[in-house]
């Protein structure tokens, strides 16, 4: 899969695609059907697919750490649009110039003039352009005028209800990993690079993998059981995500991953760390001695989690 960062990096053996646009925020159940359309479009038309990304992403530009928690870092999910068959991703800056863009400059801009399009497939809910002015029946009268046909997008449902990345929000919220596994069509996992961090762990007897979350929020909260994987070894654990209130933390959420009965360096590796269960939730402790044994009950609870729940290995 090709990524194009920006416009200005568009050539001209880019033009012509079957196109989606979108957040992608989690690549769910939901996301993949489309993408399975988009690559049956584009398998008839003898196209590219291309899905068109922001950066950061709309309602971050515009709520900063008030918009919604990410699912997905733009790394996992390039990753995870490649493995569902997209030929080309489109990631442009969504900044004040872009935000200015009208309905009707976005479509001649970016989608004609850049991309070329000749197929567009888009939910009917879809809104673009300053104010949000553009929606589905502006495409579809547009797309008439120029040249592309505009196809809906179905919406996907589970249990009688919408597949959405609000409703995967709410389940790990509620810590159900279940009901966010069956929508997401796989575990939720969080991917990141082991840091230096402070080191505290290793001063009271529970040395934890310090992995960047690189998200404005992080879409969980508080202690919980996990596995961590990398490079085809699978290890039990717990882990914390939070703000860290005991040791005077830095106002922003980390993730800190110690794995049961390991003994290793893993800087600078990569993790990829799965939720399995909700511990409690983040507290603030009146010292290190009750943080310790608050710590010490995670991990005892982990235990017993494991015990009754062997850890397989990585498929």
């Amino acid at each position: 899969m090709e990524l194009v960062r920006g416009l200005h990096n568009l050539r001209p053996r880019h033009r012509g695609h079957v196109v989606s646009i979108g957040n992608f925020d989690g690549v769910h159940m939901g996301h993949q059907a489309i993408l399975a359309r988009l690559h049956d479009a584009a398998a008839r038309a003898d196209l590219p697919s291309c899905v068109v990304l922001f950066e950061p992403q709309p309602r971050e530009f515009f709520a900063g750490k008030q918009a919604p928690a990410r699912l997905s870092r733009l790394r996992d999910k390039l990753a995870l649009l490649a493995e569902a068959g997209v030929d080309r991703v489109l990631c442009l800056a969504f900044n004040e110039r872009l935000r200015e863009l009208t309905a009707d400059a976005f479509v001649q801009k970016i989608l004609c003039d850049g991309l070329g399009v000749q197929h567009l497939q888009v939910g009917d809910d879809f809104r673009f352009g300053c104010d949000r002015a553009g929606d589905f029946a502006f495409l579809q009268q547009t797309g008439t005028q120029l040249g592309f046909s505009v196809e809906n997008n179905q919406t996907v449902a589970l249990g009688a209800e919408r597949v959405s990345s609000t409703r995967i929000r709410a389940a790990l919220d509620s810590g159900d990993f279940a009901t966010a596994e069956s929508l997401l069509g796989r575990p939720y996992v969080i991917q990141g690079r082991v840091l230096h961090g402070q080191k505290l762990g290793r001063t009271i007897g529970v040395p934890t993998a310090n992995i960047q979350l690189k998200r404005l929020r992080a879409p969980l909260h508080g202690v919980y059981v996990v596995s961590a994987e990398r490079g085809g070894q699978r290890w039990a654990g717990v882990a914390n995500i939070g703000e860290r209130p005991t040791v005077q933390g830095d106002g922003q959420a980390h993730l800190e991953v110690h794995l049961l009965d390991f003994a290793g360096d893993l800087y600078g590796q990569r993790l990829s760390v799965q939720f399995h269960a909700k511990v409690r939730d983040e507290q603030k402790f009146a010292g290190l001695d009750a943080l310790k044994a608050a710590i010490e009950q995670d991990i005892a609870a982990a235990r017993a989690y494991w015990q009754q729940h062997p850890l397989s290995r990585p498929v």
